[in-house]
Order: structure tokens, then sequence, then C-alpha cells
């Protein structure tokens, strides 16, 4: 499920509507998402919550204990801008796994997010994602001419040690900021280079859309 809006403004975001035009989408009614949840008991193992940036709704914790209470596995996103939230719903046991976009390497989070973004937050959340205990996955979207080898370098040593580290390709559609989506993607080989580099700092990397 995605959750709207979000406090960063990547240029490369593929989900521009959710971000700055969520007023455009339709809402699901709760009694409708409840409905969906309790017609596939035995079945639906677990939601992911999405965005945007989930960790922004007041009503997250509230709506992550409806779906605990019906024993689903609950999977969240976040970009981890929100260290002390991400910290309250962990120690109320309401997320079993944390998925944390790293933009880039903390000193350039201003210049790629285009945002005002505290880069000791985002450490923070890294620091607490890697002590939780729970299953947690780091990934990077990588973008010609905005995040690249250097940075992947950078953010691996950063975060060495940790478990699961997967890098992306963005996806030149319906981006945030439209110039992006004239943007070639790297290709596979760029990406693998990418991989092969993060490798020795992780248990696991991962590679996705390429």
């Amino acid at each position: 499920m995605f959750l709207a809006g979000c406090n960063f403004r990547c240029p490369y975001c593929h989900n521009a509507d959710l971000v700055l035009r969520p007023e455009v989408l339709a809402d699901i009614p709760l009694d409708f998402f409840l409905a969906y949840l309790d017609a596939r008991k035995g079945w639906l193992e677990g939601i992911c919550v999405s965005g945007g940036e989930p960790l922004l709704d007041p009503g997250l914790g509230e709506l992550l204990a409806v779906i605990k209470g019906r024993h689903l596995l609950v999977k969240i996103d976040t970009n981890g801008s929100f260290p002390d939230r991400l910290g309250e719903i962990i120690e109320a046991k309401l997320v079993d796994w944390v998925a944390m976009d790293v933009k880039a390497p903390l000193e350039r989070y201003a210049e790629v997010t285009r945002s005002k973004v505290d880069p000791d937050a985002v450490a923070r959340s890294a620091r607490l994602i890697r002590n939780s205990g729970l299953g947690y996955m780091f990934r990077s979207t990588v973008v010609p001419g905005l995040v690249g080898e250097d940075d992947i370098l950078k953010i691996s040593k950063w975060l060495g040690g940790s478990g699961i580290f997967q890098i992306q390709s963005f996806s030149p559609v319906n981006t945030l900021d439209p110039a992006f989506g004239t943007i070639k993607p790297f290709g596979p080989n760029e990406i693998q280079k990418m991989a092969d580099s993060a490798r020795p700092f992780f248990s696991e990397v991962r590679i996705e859309g390429a």
C-alpha cells in the first residue's frame, strides 16, 4: 500500500503524482482495505507500506496496529529522515522488516534530494535499523549525472558491515523533474561494476531493474 506525501524532492522519483499531486489519485477507504485483508486471511502473509514517505502520516501507528492485529507481517519503506518515528514503531513491534532508501553519501543528501535534510537524522536511522534485530535492506538508486559509481562506493564504506544492499536503476517514467525523463539509465554492465565495488562491504548485494 502507498501513503501519499514526501519531504524529499528527488528529481528522478517516478512517483511524482504521489509526492506532488496526491489529490489526483483515488483514495482507498479504510473499510475496503480491511475487508480486502480479511477476505485473504490465511493466504496473505504481509503488507508492504510504502510511499512517498510513510512516516509522515500521523496515523501510521494506528494503521500498522490494525494490520498487525490481523497477524500479518509488515514491511515499511522509508527515506530514513525520521529516526524518532521509526524508533517508535520498531519499539512498539509494529514492523517486521525495514527497507531504507539511501539517496546519496551523507554530504550530498541536500543536493540529491533537493530538500532541506538533516544528515545526522539519516545516519541515526541507519544505525537504528542495523541494531534493531529486524530484517532490513539498504538500497540506492543510481542515476547518470546524479548518483553514480563514486557515490555507491562512499555509501558502501559508510554502511559497511550491513546485511543486504540493493542497487537499483532509476526509471525515466513520470519523473518528478520532467528533465530526468530524457536521461538514459546506466547499462547492466555499469551497474554490475557498481555492485562489484559494493560487495566487500555487505553480506549480500542485489541488483534491481537493470
